[in-house]
């Protein structure tokens, strides 16, 4: 199938559906940095575009996809933003909504944090996806169970022309693994430490974490140990010379950005924010994975 990939950030949609098997034609975002970042690792068009001014629908048109995907900005959804929908982000999906419904892709995915079911603008999105005729399945998916080593709770909607609702269910639910993975589990030894700190929300919680459990949900921020750090009861050690913080690098991986992934653009600070923005990459590729299953079984019924 041939794909779009709206509000891509440095590629962990695309390179998870690339993995797949699906054809990346174009990728799209409104920042510069994650764009020349995408451009380093991906040969498809990689274009600068504020999606929330479109007018004209033939660019999109003119790559004839089977596809389009993308995960709109989360921030007016997201715990670690203020959970204002009226701030103007959160009608960045309505916009995604709306490329769809004028495009009509045979199918479409949009990704978003756990907290969007909880919207009025995710209702109005539904709304405008059902006039469009799309059959629509959606689940809340935890990372760690579908080949990433980190706790990070995300919903997916998929959708599918002239389909009957939660058509996808049973197929994203199908491979779920019992045990969450762990950085062990994925990484083994490779990042040379056993503990590290992760900066919390408060310090009502902990933050030293164990490299035999799944990572926290990575996120846009990465700071020091503080000085005077006092140990929280969940902590797994106390603080010693052999705990730090994880690097930008290896946060990546925990993403599951592969180790050839570049990122050589961008200040660390913006580094730091486009990897806790990612789309984990086994993720993406998982959620691929079960629509190329879907696809591939409602061939041979027809055939």
């Amino acid at each position: 199938m041939k794909v779009i990939d709206l509000f891509a950030g440095i590629g962990g949609l695309s390179l998870g559906f690339q993995n797949a098997g699906f054809e990346i034609v174009a990728a799209i975002d409104n920042w510069q940095a994650a764009m020349e970042i995408y451009q380093a690792n991906f040969n498809h068009d990689a274009l600068l575009m504020d999606l929330s001014q479109i007018s004209d629908y033939q660019k999109f048109k003119d790559y004839h996809p089977d596809l389009i995907m993308g995960g709109p900005p989360c921030q007016d959804f997201s715990s670690a933003g203020k959970r204002d929908e009226s701030l103007g982000r959160a009608d960045l999906t309505l916009s995604f909504a709306n490329i769809i419904a004028q495009v009509k892709p045979t199918w479409f995915v949009m990704e978003n944090v756990e907290r969007i079911t909880k919207s009025v603008t995710l209702q109005k999105a539904l709304k405008i996806f059902k006039a469009a005729e799309y059959g629509l399945s959606y689940q809340i998916l935890d990372a760690s169970r579908c080949g990433v080593p980190q706790l990070r709770k995300r919903f997916f909607l998929v959708g599918l022309l002239a389909a009957p609702d939660s058509f996808l269910d049973d197929y994203l639910n199908q491979y779920l693994t019992e045990k969450p993975m762990s950085i062990f589990d994925y990484l083994g030894h490779d990042l040379g430490i056993e503990y590290y700190y992760r900066h919390p929300w408060s310090y009502k919680r902990r933050a030293i974490f164990s490299i035999y459990e799944p990572s926290p949900t990575i996120r846009g921020v990465n700071r020091p140990i503080p000085k005077g750090y006092k140990k929280h009861l969940g902590d797994a050690v106390d603080i010693t010379e052999n705990v730090r913080p994880l690097t930008t690098i290896e946060r990546s991986y925990l993403q599951t950005f592969p180790k050839g992934f570049k990122l050589l653009k961008g200040t660390k600070t913006e580094l730091e924010q486009m990897i806790g923005n990612a789309v984990p990459v086994k993720l993406a590729e998982y959620v691929a994975n079960k629509i190329n299953a879907f696809d591939d079984n409602q061939k041979m019924n027809l055939g």
